[in-house]
């Protein structure tokens, strides 16, 4: 064949020539959230010869020394013709060529890095929205979308990076005209979403410090010119009258804020509707003066784009008391079921559980049942006397222990674990707080956390990186705690996070459940890698993720979700104090490969081909709240030789 023909017949035939150019145009790729690569030139073949390709280094750290907070290093970075976009925990917006990782351009909103928020400096990444009625050539044609630990939403040019000056002030809208807002308290860490030319952003708000915290509201804005469309509450603001339940009162009293929106938001643009996870009202371990369901914290909604107007909502937590936040995207997918395709909205918690709902509807796929759950012994508090189980899939995590449970390296360490588990209540997942002190498990990092899942809609197959750390917590009556956060009394002068509640007849206590040597107190593995069967709504492998420490069994806390790729692999990262990333073979869980990295990786990696070559991203810069963790700035690209 000669060479005219040659070419001819590749340019039919080769992936290469059609194919150059795979994107990632979106936190989970595509806009319902699945992190589903079509790519498969990285296979379980030749995942092994993984190799970096190019590192890049933005130079935003902070190790939480003086005024600034400690940083993270969490973004995860999108990638639209041909650039690479991502953020800083200073809230920079970067630039890069995907083939080498050299900088194009960068632009900074010059955050106030004094800001005390609860989750340090802290940024997941950004949005684009693309103007299809104007020329490539206009400026802020395509518009990258940030909101800032300060409290703004800023948007800029994707070619120059320079701010598109139409939008609000100067190119950027203040966040912080909100009921009860706080400097610190209120603050924004996810990137937002964009439908149908409204860009939606939500919050996140300190968990713990008082009954009325900001609220929670959800909001839509213009893309072209940043003004406000749309507000969303998810509970109402000092009512008289609460919005749900048997357990309220027509004068009941009212103190509450927060079930914001602090994880990622999916859209359906086909539907115009916006899927918002919302996270527990205020404070999270007190209920007594947010009596009723607290509707709609702890749930999924769908919105309305252009209104703001709820379709349907579906509560995962009544009366929520353990901050068991909806904090896993919610995940569209079309999925077999009883003969049919359905569309669905599939969506996890810290519970562990996932409620897999219609997406039309919000009713469920699976059956789900309210059944009875633990009353509490705190006069004040009126917990739901029944809570949500789906009754398929099962739980994804072990979600109740008793004393005989108790783990340790040596008999000295499981007696100690032993002993601590005699103290507490062990009735299981959603057991009230208490004075004497309460297991909660499977605790309030989850479960299931923002890492979220993954989803082959080929093979049908969901991937969810899950914890087990159940954790011990208290309650604090007001008078051995006053407003200022002391302790005043000598019983409650053990080691753990405290959160004073103020407002509340209660603060909080709450630390892991380890041993004396700092080991979790119940059996291993402490983190698992998970594939659910979304047909037959079934566990088809569960295997240890990571490692927690040299000489312990695998399995290890993580933070930081998983993708997966045509090429049937699963990559991760996200263990703490385990620094690196893994592939996994996504039909039978195996691991086939992994690489250190100069830091653990708590984000989500992304994967795109350009020019014919496919590469796998992770950001490593540590985790801003895990102090024995190394800080580093390094986005890291691998790929083939």
């Amino acid at each position: 064949m000669n060479k005219a023909l040659t070419a001819f017949a590749c340019l039919l035939l080769c992936p290469a020539f059609f194919a150059q150019t795979s994107e990632w145009p979106n936190y989970g790729n595509d806009a319902g959230g699945m992190r589903h690569s079509p790519l498969s030139q990285i296979n379980s073949e030749n995942v092994t010869k993984l190799q970096v390709a190019w590192t890049f280094h933005t130079g935003d750290i902070s190790d939480g020394k003086g005024e600034r907070r400690r940083s993270g290093f969490e973004t995860t970075p999108i990638m639209v013709d041909g650039t690479l976009y991502l953020t800083t925990p200073f809230n920079r917006i970067i630039a890069l060529d995907p083939e080498t990782g050299k900088q194009r351009w960068a632009f900074d909103p010059k955050i106030d890095p004094t800001w005390q928020s609860g989750d340090g400096l802290v940024n997941r990444g950004v949005s684009i929205w693309r103007n299809k009625d104007e020329k490539p050539s206009q400026p802020c044609v395509r518009r990258i979308f940030e909101t800032t630990i300060d409290a703004r939403l800023v948007v800029i040019d994707a070619a120059t990076g320079k701010p598109c000056t139409d939008f609000g002030t100067r190119g950027e809208v203040s966040l912080r005209d909100v009921s009860g807002f706080h400097a610190g308290w209120y603050h924004m860490t996810s990137p937002p979403a964009v439908v149908d030319d409204i860009v939606i952003v939500g919050s996140a708000i300190d968990d713990n410090s008082r009954n009325d915290m900001p609220s929670g509201v959800v909001r839509g804005f213009d893309v072209r010119t940043g003004k406000l469309l749309w507000s969303w509450d998810p509970i109402p603001q000092n009512a008289s009258t609460p919005n749900s339940s048997a357990n309220t009162s027509a004068n009941a009293k009212w103190k509450s804020g927060a079930a914001n929106a602090w994880s990622i938001m999916t859209v359906d643009p086909e539907r115009h509707l916006i899927f918002v996870p919302t996270g527990s009202a205020s404070p999270d371990f007190f209920g007594g003066d947010r009596p009723g369901d607290n509707k709609w914290a702890n749930s999924v909604v769908a919105l309305r784009a252009a209104t703001g107007e709820l379709v349907w909502g579906f509560q995962l937590v009544h009366h929520d008391l353990w901050d068991y936040d909806v904090a896993s995207p919610p995940l569209l997918a079309t999925l077999e079921h009883d003969g049919k395709k359905v569309p669905a909205v599939i969506i996890g918690d810290k519970t562990g559980f996932l409620f897999v709902l219609d997406r039309d509807t919000g009713k469920p796929i699976f059956p789900v049942e309210e059944r009875s759950v633990p009353k509490s012994d705190i006069p004040e508090e009126r917990a739901s006397p029944t809570q949500p189980f789906p009754v398929a899939p099962p739980p994804l995590v072990k979600q109740k222990y008793s004393a005989d449970d108790a783990w340790g390296i040596n008999a000295e360490e499981r007696d100690a674990c032993r002993k601590q588990l005699e103290s507490l209540h062990l009735d299981g997942i959603f057991t009230p707080p208490s004075v004497s002190g309460t297991l909660s498990v499977p605790g309030n990092i989850g479960g299931m956390n923002w890492s979220g899942y993954a989803f082959d809609p080929n093979a049908g197959l969901l991937f969810a990186n899950v914890n087990n750390l159940p954790f011990k917590v208290r309650l604090i009556p007001r008078a051995d705690f006053d407003q200022r956060g002391k302790r005043t009394n000598e019983r409650i002068s053990e080691d753990g996070e405290y959160g004073p509640q103020i407002g509340a007849p209660y603060a909080m206590f709450r630390r892991p459940l380890f041993s004396p040597k700092f080991i979790p107190c119940i059996p291993p593995p402490w983190g698992t890698l998970t594939a659910v069967d979304m047909m037959r709504g079934t566990i088809k492998w569960q295997v240890p993720l990571g490692s927690w420490h040299e000489g312990l069994p695998p399995g290890n806390l993580t933070l930081g979700g998983p993708i997966v790729t045509a090429g049937k692999l699963v990559f991760v990262a996200g263990t703490a104090l385990d620094p690196y990333i893994r592939a996994f073979d996504a039909e039978t869980g195996k691991e086939l490969w992994k690489a250190q990295l100069p830091a653990p990786g708590h984000a989500t990696p992304m994967t795109y081909e350009i020019n014919g070559k496919q590469y796998v991203v992770i950001a490593a810069g540590g985790h801003a709240k895990i102090e024995q963790e190394p800080l580093n700035d390094a986005l890291i690209a691998f790929a083939l030789p």
